[in-house]
């Protein structure tokens, strides 16, 4: 393939401006150089507005489309000079934007691409025309690809990750990832073929990717390009283009925010860019009954506790089991440490009257962590949805919480949730080993770090959870009569 552009030196530059998009692009090649959605503002910095597509001292992506050959005839590339017809360059009336790009002709071969820009979508349509004015028929293949560098995004935290990189689908091998590294040590692992899929390049909360949705025979490449710089390609062979003719192909761009419902109706799996690991298979539904809480109250914030008091009911029985177990637990424990101090000399018969005191008393000592250990997974899913999902960019809940994606900026729910995970530590049993005890306090402030520069809709996830925990976890041990022991 082509290799990528560097920094144009002289080359023309067209803005395109929609109610969602403002698109730059380089007449060296017809080049998407600069995308800034117009719905999206940076996390900090209310008056900016996201840049997706960038070509800059600071970083780049670009969205680049050309011809090449199996014989390696030169044609019209990402670098070839393009010029831009005229037209309307802002959308102010009807639904559709367009800029055409004619390229000089290279071997008597000329591609003209058309982008079409529309009102509310960031998908665009690109249709790229070649015209064969040689005396040879010519048989080009096209190649739709994404660059970009490996540079961590802005704002990126060092207590949780998300990926960011290349990814394809296929309906034979569904959504792979691929990483930077193994791109740069030739150990990219994806299909090679098929008839059918597309490229991305993905990223926190939003993603690009290239779209033919008819089923036609396509390459897929992964490459490093120089010292930091990426591209995954798809191509598609043309066919024969005989003299004097022309051979049209028509596909989809998308850019923009990964939000679930305008990705399924895009491309078959295009959601998946909105990647929530291995927990896909719980997150999606968990995601999906989240939409419908929001549709109802209108706030993400109050549709992110609605759901957990949802899960807490759901599993009610499941938790009342285990911490009844753990209230047992704790009740005995007065008898287990004396048994300790008694036998400390006797590992064996210590362990062998306190086996008979969990009989007397019908304690199962792993009775609390089993039930706990069985919903985790759904707990996880959800941690995962609240981490991807761009619904929560510059959402608000209630007073000083502006920002659900962001961090609590006056640090009330970390130090909320840091209290009631205390709290919740002091209902538990106490291990009957020391250094375990002191451990178990330990733990929950050293965790507790972790929320003060977590996104504060997750910290509001983990709170609410923790205080319904908390108060079923009072009322089965005040039943018990175990408060105090």
């Amino acid at each position: 393939m082509a290799p990528a552009a560097a920094a144009p030196v002289a080359a023309e530059q067209v803005t395109l401006t929609t109610d969602v998009v403002k698109a730059t692009f380089s007449s060296q090649g017809g080049d998407l150089v600069r995308l800034e959605l117009l719905t999206q503002v940076e996390q900090g910095d209310k008056d900016k507005r996201v840049v997706l597509f960038d070509r800059s001292a600071a970083r780049t992506y670009l969205a680049q489309t050309g011809l090449i050959t199996p014989t390696g005839t030169a044609l019209p590339t990402h670098l070839t000079p393009m010029t831009a017809a005229p037209g309307p360059r802002e959308l102010k009336e009807g639904n559709e934007l367009q800029l055409r790009f004619e390229s000089a002709p290279v071997n008597d071969v000329q591609l003209v691409k058309t982008y079409t820009l529309r009102r509310g979508e960031y998908t665009v349509g690109v249709r790229h025309e070649v015209i064969n004015r040689s005396a040879a028929p010519v048989s080009p293949q096209l190649y739709l690809q994404l660059v970009r560098d490996s540079k961590p995004l802005p704002g990126d935290s060092s207590f949780y990750s998300t990926f960011t990189g290349p990814a394809l689908y296929t309906e034979a091998s569904k959504f792979h990832k691929v990483s930077f590294e193994d791109i740069a040590k030739g150990k990219a692992e994806h299909d090679k073929s098929a008839d059918n899929g597309w490229i991305a390049m993905v990223q926190h909360y939003y993603a690009s990717a290239w779209l033919v949705n008819q089923a036609q025979p396509r390459e897929f490449r992964t490459a490093k390009i120089s010292d930091d710089l990426y591209s995954v390609a798809m191509v598609l062979p043309l066919g024969e283009v005989a003299p004097g003719t022309t051979k049209a192909q028509d596909a989809q761009l998308f850019a923009g925010p990964q939000e679930e419902n305008r990705l399924e109706a895009l491309a078959p799996g295009l959601e998946l860019v909105k990647d929530y690991g291995w927990f896909t298979v719980l997150s999606k539904p968990l995601f999906w009954l989240l939409d419908q809480l929001h549709r109802i109250l209108g706030n993400w914030g109050w549709s992110i506790i609605a759901l957990v008091v949802l899960l807490k009911i759901a599993f009610y029985w499941l938790n009342a089991n285990a911490y009844k177990s753990m209230a047992k637990m704790k009740a005995i424990n007065p008898r287990v440490q004396e048994l300790r101090e008694r036998y400390k000399s006797d590992p064996q018969k210590m362990q062998q009257e306190m086996m008979r005191i969990y009989r007397e008393e019908k304690v199962n000592p792993l009775g609390g962590c089993l039930p706990i250990f069985i919903q985790m997974p759904f707990f996880i899913a959800l941690y995962w949805v609240l981490l991807s999902s761009v619904e929560m960019r510059n959402a608000p809940w209630i007073g000083w919480i502006t920002d659900l994606s962001a961090k609590d900026p006056f640090y009330i729910l970390p130090l909320l949730m840091t209290a009631s995970t205390l709290l919740q530590t002091w209902l538990n049993p106490t291990p009957p080993d020391p250094t375990q005890a002191k451990m178990m306090w330990i733990m929950p402030l050293v965790f507790s770090v972790m929320f003060f520069v977590f996104p504060a809709g997750l910290v509001l996830y983990w709170l609410t959870n923790n205080l319904l925990s908390i108060a079923q976890q009072y009322v089965i041990n005040k039943r018990l009569g175990v408060l105090n022991k």
